[in-house]
């Protein structure tokens, strides 16, 4: 059986070696860091959250996501069953802790007799080895368990998997320009800050979930909320669109943003009002500190550990510089004396044209040894990621085998999911996607709207247990 080499160990590659692993495939996992950190990672750890702790709605029948998660449930999903464990109160969100979930995907990566690591920075992608050819020297095969860094490969007989993430190193971006031919994508992401729980200020803040939801592992008052009046909430906004942001090399200027994590400044740049009706929307809630008096506007936080002694500012991804984050956060009632253990920020994401250059295996069409995995094919989202890297995973173990990989069906999430980056979506236009009820095939029957989402989810877990069976008997 061929090896299956994955480079990078995040949320796709870490999902992908263990599903290829499991099917009895050799896997061999090439991270670089320690060796090259990233902008945003802080830790060499498997599955390092970076952006958030949360994995979204878990709700299966009303939410895409949330189907997502229980279709990677039902297919042995290494991070889903991490997250479960690890899992922090958000309301009806699945959240973790963040350091917890990765030790314990390194810690079960590590474990696997059939995973490997080769701790080192993979600068170009391999071309096809050529059959009876010989090994050129630092080939695939020579590593052992944690092997220093190494040339980098460019010859091989063995299957890829490019999991690298929307942080891809330059070298490695280069040289998937040159395999490609194409032009890349690309897009800035940011992060929001986090903050100390003890130096939140509870005579103002309270904690309660919207609508008092209680959600995975939740009690219905998993979030911290900060109200703000009329006057403060536009004296914050004032403050947001004055305050000093971060500038851009002349090359990063014409780069967009994700829609789906915009810096909160730029969201109230579209408009004053645009967050009081989007993250800093007071519906669902009631403070007890003053029960008779609604809040024009309120800041949420989520727990970001199992400790419950961080919490992660919900929506306020940043460009604004360090001291002006510190400056204007502290003007939201309750945040008045927080500590920041961590401040925002924001980075360039990178993506390939994916309905260009993939077919339906998530093999790159000019090289159909290397399959691409996660953000780098244009989902967006960490669970997105794992459910991409699940299936390039089992496809290239079936590969492996000599065997024709099965692709999910079309109306599961993951066949979803699958068909809109490998040729649903259109090339001219493709942007980053989550996954969403508009990307599955419309119902057969009419069902009113309301009862949509639970349609399309019995829909896909029927479908999805049928694919499980054939799976099952052809293995």
């Amino acid at each position: 059986m061929k090896e299956i080499h994955i480079i990078g160990a995040g949320m796709a590659g870490s999902e992908a070696a263990w599903q290829a692993a499991e099917a009895g495939a050799q896997v061999v996992i090439h991270e670089m860091r320690p060796v090259r950190m990233t902008d945003a990672h802080q830790t060499d750890g498997c599955a390092e959250l970076v952006c958030s702790n949360s994995f979204r709605s878990d709700d299966h029948e009303r939410n895409a996501v949330g189907l997502l998660h229980e279709e990677m449930r039902r297919c042995g999903s290494l991070l889903m069953r991490m997250a479960d464990i690890h899992k922090v109160p958000a309301g009806g969100a699945l959240a973790v802790d963040r350091e917890e979930f990765s030790k314990a995907v390194t810690h079960a990566l590590e474990a696997h007799p059939n995973i490997t690591f080769s701790r080192e920075e993979v600068m170009e992608l391999p071309a096809r080895h050529s059959a009876g050819a010989e090994r050129s020297a630092g080939s695939p095969g020579d590593t052992g368990k944690d092997s220093a860094q190494a040339a980098p490969r460019r010859m091989t007989e063995d299957l890829w998997i490019i999991a690298t993430g929307p942080l891809t190193s330059p070298s490695l971006t280069e040289s998937i320009l040159k395999h490609t031919g194409e032009e890349y994508l690309a897009f800035f992401d940011a992060i929001a800050p986090i903050v100390a729980r003890d130096s939140v200020n509870m005579d103002i803040a309270w904690f309660q979930s919207r609508y008092d939801k209680p959600g995975p592992g939740g009690t219905g008052a998993d979030y911290l909320n900060c109200p703000m009046s009329r006057d403060e909430y536009y004296g914050f906004i004032e403050a947001l669109l004055a305050g000093e942001k971060t500038t851009f090399k002349e090359w990063e200027k014409n780069t967009p943003y994700f829609e789906g994590c915009l810096p909160i400044e730029v969201m109230a740049e579209r408009g004053r009002e645009t967050l009081a009706f989007g993250p800093m929307k007071p519906v669902g809630l009631t403070n007890p500190h003053k029960p008779g008096e609604k809040p024009y506007a309120v800041v949420q936080l989520r727990q970001d550990n199992k400790l419950g002694t961080l919490f992660n500012m919900v929506g306020f991804q940043t460009k604004l510089k360090y001291g002006e984050q510190q400056r204007i956060f502290r003007m939201i009632p309750g945040l008045e004396n927080a500590e920041f253990v961590r401040l925002g920020g924001i980075h360039r994401n990178t993506f390939i044209n994916s309905p260009t250059l993939l077919d339906a295996q998530l093999r790159l069409k000019t090289a159909p040894h290397l399959r691409f995995a996660g953000q780098i094919t244009g989902v967006e989202g960490y669970v997105e990621s794992g459910a991409i890297g699940l299936l390039a995973g089992r496809f290239a173990a079936a590969e492996a085998r000599s065997e024709a990989p099965s692709l999910p069906p079309a109306e599961t999430a993951l066949g979803a999911l699958l068909g809109h980056i490998t040729g649903n979506a259109e090339a001219k236009t493709f942007q980053p996607m989550n996954v969403n009820f508009g990307l599955f095939a419309p119902l057969d029957a009419k069902v009113k709207k309301g009862d949509r989402p639970l349609a399309y989810s019995r829909r896909a877990l029927t479908a999805l247990e049928a694919w499980q069976g054939v799976t099952k008997k052809a293995a």
